[in-house]
């Protein structure tokens, strides 16, 4: 990383092109993780976030199904 050659935070962010907060937003979330270890957090926070769609997706369905037997009787 550019800090570990002897950049500033301040001047390594400007190099690459993002923001301070958002390094150090990285850094509070990923920081003390392997480079595979975060791999895997983002493909399990996706999976999740897919599993969560699919879960709602169902209860809406399910109230749909529940309201349309009331009507029928």
């Amino acid at each position: 990383m550019l800090v570990g050659r002897g950049s500033t935070a301040v001047e390594a962010c400007r190099q690459i092109g993002i923001s301070e907060q958002a390094l150090y937003r990285w850094r509070k979330e990923y920081g003390g993780l392997k480079v595979d270890q975060a791999r895997r957090m983002k493909d399990l926070e996706r999976e999740n976030a897919r599993l969560k769609r699919l879960v709602a997706d169902l209860a809406l369905d399910k109230a749909i199904l529940q309201e349309a037997s009331k009507l029928t009787f």
